[in-house]
């Protein structure tokens, strides 16, 4: 009797606590899924109040009239020297960029929106760019003068850079003209080289942001990727970047008596052994040839120079490259190297070394010339360029060019030796 008491209790507690568990695991069940939609909504509007982008009164006509006052007045707050240190180029080649810029390219002409306001002027989105250029700013480093934010700057590099290419990469990246390459001839023949239109050597630009299943394709020794850069450089420090090749013009010159037909350049020991190719004398015996090593090493530099200009004029092609797209870095250096050329044509006459002039006085006794003849009526056809292949690949007439180059050097130059 006592037990089946028992278990008829235990049975009446255990009813009811279950009874008791799911009435109250239903209400708060209930109640919590009424709360949650509510919640959840609550939420989902929350993050989109988040990512509402923040609209900035910049106040840009104050940037635009601050930018005029400071460098475009009639009695600028800047003199010449500070906006040629600034700008990287005189005023009034700056000017002649923006008026073609905003004449020609719709995204630099200025309009009014449906207020009434004015948009960025020309001159505040060339300003950013050329900052950025010249600086290796960042896109929002101009933003507190200018008042450009970073997307708009970034929109304001890319058209100017197309711009620049479209505009002016016909005539500032121009294979050399009979013109240019009489004028290099002439200068070279006074230098010691003959036939030689320019020096050849390659740039490389760090790659920051590169894709990394591409870095052992751009990577070499230092193991950091970077992009090439191959161009040819002159005298005055142009950069003839889209000519790489046999002239598009028949140079004739003569060297130590023997006449060629084909211009060179002068290259380090890397190149091949090429008759478009002349490298110095990496361990001369004779005096002669440690005179050509000087002299080949010395007029060499040009290019050289020319690259360091071009990095010291443009910080964005000396630092670390931020930009993922190839393309667009590919456009960004062939912009740099088209303003470079066009500041070269502007300031040359003020610290070239060589008055040109005074070599067309004496165009009679002049050891070198283009054929302008030739080059006109020869056709292009597959045997002129197996022909031309064959004379670019041979070294013998590589190595005569050499020696003849050798022995021309120290005739004009040998007697010098002997008073160093």
């Amino acid at each position: 009797m006592a037990s089946s008491s028992n278990n008829t209790f235990d049975g009446s507690i255990d009813d009811t606590f279950d009874q008791y568990f799911d009435q109250h695991f239903d209400k708060y069940f209930d109640q919590t899924f009424e709360i949650f939609p509510s919640d959840h909504g609550n939420q989902e509007r929350e993050k989109k109040k988040k990512k509402k982008k923040i609209y900035i009164e910049r106040n840009r006509e104050e940037g635009d009239s601050r930018l005029w006052d400071d460098y475009f007045s009639e009695t600028p707050t800047y003199p010449h020297n500070l906006f040629r240190r600034r700008f990287r180029m005189n005023k009034g080649l700056f000017m002649r960029i923006v008026n073609r810029l905003s004449n020609e390219v719709e995204f630099f002409q200025q309009n009014r929106d449906a207020l009434g306001m004015r948009s960025l002027s020309p001159l505040q989105k060339s300003t950013a760019v050329i900052r950025v250029l010249a600086y290796g700013n960042t896109a929002d480093g101009v933003d507190e003068y200018l008042r450009l934010g970073a997307s708009t700057t970034l929109s304001c590099l890319k058209n100017f850079v197309d711009g620049i290419i479209s505009l002016f990469g016909e005539e500032y990246l121009r294979r050399p003209t009979p013109a240019d390459l009489q004028r290099l001839l002439d200068i070279v023949e006074y230098r010691g080289f003959l036939g030689m239109i320019g020096s050849i050597d390659c740039m490389h630009w760090e790659w920051k942001n590169y894709p990394t299943a591409w870095k052992g394709q751009y990577s070499r020794g230092s193991g950091k990727p970077t992009i090439v850069l191959e161009a040819v450089a002159s005298y005055d420090l142009w950069i003839w970047h889209a000519f790489f090749g046999p002239p598009a013009s028949q140079v004739t010159y003569y060297v130590n008596g023997r006449e060629y037909r084909m211009a060179y350049y002068l290259t380090d020991g890397i190149y091949p052994k090429l008759s478009t190719f002349i490298q110095p004398i990496s361990l001369p015996q004779s005096p002669q040839g440690v005179l050509f090593a000087q002299q080949q090493e010395a007029v060499r530099k040009d290019v050289e120079r020319a690259f360091g200009v071009m990095q010291a004029r443009f910080a964005i092609v000396k630092n670390p490259a931020l930009f993922w797209g190839k393309v667009k870095i590919e456009k960004i250096m062939r912009a740099c190297i088209i303003l470079h050329n066009m500041i070269v044509e502007d300031e040359r006459d003020g610290y070239t070394q060589f008055n040109v002039s005074e070599f067309q006085e004496v165009e009679d006794n002049e050891s070198s010339h283009v054929d302008l003849l030739s080059s006109i009526n020869m056709p292009s056809n597959i045997s002129n360029m197996m022909d031309a292949r064959r004379i670019i690949r041979d070294r013998q007439l590589h190595q005569q060019l050499k020696d003849d180059l050798v022995e021309h050097i120290w005739q004009k130059f040998g007697h010098n030796q002997g008073n160093n």
